[in-house]
């Protein structure tokens, strides 16, 4: 599974399913190696993103397992890789337990899933899975049972603790959502409506508690500090410089998800891909 360095992080809800052909060509012309389709996707919905492009993997950021039948993804999974399989790679995780009533232990339930794959008629292969993981033993779970780890709204220090407890071969692939704008009061407005959510989800605050941010940080919105931290602002090139931070710090693979922007952002990937790839 050949990812690169550098992808891009969107959903349907941003792009319209309609255009998901057109984005997938865009992004593979520009030069990402990886499309992550997040939103949790039904996994026929990658299809059509297989279908418009040659090149580019495509990885879902993340099928949830509380909506899924494992047997049930392993066959979809099959179906597709028949012809994509060196180009898809099943992202999958638990959420967050405001989304779910079900919510348990979710490394529990994790494992439980991933025994499911494993023993469907059509086995999901190791090598063609990750795991969304922030906390250790999730973390440690991903690089068990698959690739290695998706991770979601985390600064830069997250990325290197990660490596550090993983050692060399997982896989971290990190989502750095951003705000292309030269307007600093603007860029942060844009950047703190997107974290609203996130920072109302236990999951992600707990994490970023790890990491030295507080109440101070979390209430109200999320202090300048925090915001800046998780979600950089500016021009393309200084959102490179963040992106070359986590790559410095041991992701893999860094998927960039360019915020406050209303359908396919094109500007914002084709900027981004001229500051970072070659």
């Amino acid at each position: 599974m050949e990812l690169g360095e550098i992808g891009v992080w969107t959903s349907y809800r941003s792009i319209g399913e309609e255009n998901a052909g057109e984005a997938a060509a865009l992004a593979e012309s520009l030069g990402y190696g990886a499309f992550w389709l997040g939103g949790s996707p039904r996994l026929a919905s990658v299809a059509p993103l297989l279908a418009a492009s040659e090149r580019i993997a495509v990885a879902t950021g993340i099928v949830n397992v509380w909506q899924y039948d494992p047997a049930t993804l392993a066959s979809e999974y099959a179906q597709l890789a028949r012809v994509y399989a060196d180009r898809l790679l099943l992202g999958i995780g638990v959420g967050h337990p405001e989304a779910t009533s079900e919510y348990a232990t979710p490394l529990a339930k994790m494992s439980s899933f991933f025994d499911g794959l494993d023993a469907a008629p059509t086995p999901v292969p190791a090598q063609a899975r990750c795991a969304a993981a922030l906390a250790p033993a999730m973390l440690e779970f991903s690089a068990r049972r698959g690739l290695g780890a998706h991770t979601y709204f985390v600064p830069v220090e997250h990325t290197r603790f990660a490596r550090e407890l993983l050692g060399e071969g997982a896989l971290i692939a990190t989502e750095l959502a951003c705000v292309l704008d030269g307007d600093g009061e603007s860029a942060r407005a844009k950047a703190r409506a997107y974290a609203q959510l996130y920072l109302g989800l236990r999951n992600y605050t707990s994490n970023l508690r790890r990491f030295g941010f507080g109440d101070s940080d979390i209430d109200g919105g999320g202090s300048d500090r925090l915001i800046d931290a998780v979600v950089p602002q500016g021009s393309a090139e200084e959102i490179a410089a963040v992106a070359r931070a986590h790559l410095q710090a041991g992701a893999d693979h860094v998927c960039l998800q360019p915020v406050g922007v209303s359908g396919v952002p094109r500007a914002e990937w084709t900027a981004l891909a001229a500051a970072l790839i070659s």
